[in-house]
């Protein structure tokens, strides 16, 4: 079974002189998704929570909506491929267009496809303080994070808690992690808020939107097709969030902004 972390050496060279340093890196590795005994695609992703990581794709991308359509999902004796039997029988997409993700992933789904959810932009409301509070909460989740670094971590809040967290070498494998962990738990709480330490591109948005999440948070930048698409879909989309700061890019009256 391949590990999320490896072992490696590296030499530093600080105020002219070098010293050598045991430390561990993250793993990025191909890990091929099977569904009813047919190879889809291959994953570029961090060997954690592969179930949850396969689960969710599917359900991302519509292809089931809950366990009861999965009959089996495993992760083979290697390592490198996810067995997804379902209960009935679907087609592959025809084509697989390659998303602007870490380490480049695929969707099927089309860009500003509409999902089929509609948002009361009143509601949830969240204090601007807990902004914050949520992004200091998805710091201390990070346990790969903190044991090798250059990986990313995305989180499901009912506003006050964590519920769920991922961490992938990919940040749109986390949202497909965190959906997968949805789907397999049966957690949907009422309120929901994802945050992510990762760049909020279009695919995020989407997967966003495919959570049924109306309040997205995320430690850097968004891009301006995500912004449409957060307007399109009623998202309040904050970017840079820190302890005391954030940027609200759209539906801000859920934090209080007029």
């Amino acid at each position: 079974m391949i590990t999320p972390q490896k072992a490696i050496h590296y030499d530093r060279h600080e105020f002219k002189k070098w010293k050598g340093y045991d430390a561990e890196t993250i793993v990025e590795t191909p890990v091929s998704l099977t569904v009813n005994g047919e190879v889809w695609l291959t994953f570029m992703c961090t060997p954690v929570n592969l179930e949850a990581m396969a689960v969710g794709f599917l359900y991302n991308e519509g292809i089931i909506e809950s366990m009861g359509e999965v009959a089996d999902v495993r992760v083979c004796e290697h390592g490198d491929n996810v067995d997804v039997w379902l209960t009935q029988n679907v087609e592959q997409p025809k084509s697989w267009r390659r998303t602007s993700g870490c380490s480049g992933g695929l969707t099927a789904v089309e860009t500003l496809a509409r999902v089929d959810v509609s948002f009361d932009l009143n509601s949830p409301a969240i204090n601007p303080e807990a902004i914050g509070q949520l992004v200091e909460m998805l710091f201390e989740s990070q346990e790969l994070y903190r044991d090798t670094g250059g990986v990313h971590t995305s989180a499901l809040s009912d506003g006050e808690k964590i519920l769920l967290s991922a961490e992938d070498i990919g940040r749109h494998n986390t949202l497909d992690k965190i959906a997968g962990l949805c789907v397999m738990n049966n957690v949907w709480p009422n309120t929901r808020i994802l945050i992510s330490t990762g760049r909020i591109s279009s695919e995020m948005l989407q997967k966003a939107a495919r959570l049924h999440v109306p309040i997205l948070i995320s430690r850097t930048s968004p891009s301006s097709l995500s912004i449409e698409m957060a307007e399109l879909y009623g998202i309040t989309l904050i970017g840079y969030a820190r302890k005391h700061r954030f940027n609200v890019y759209s539906n801000g009256q859920r934090v209080g902004l007029s």
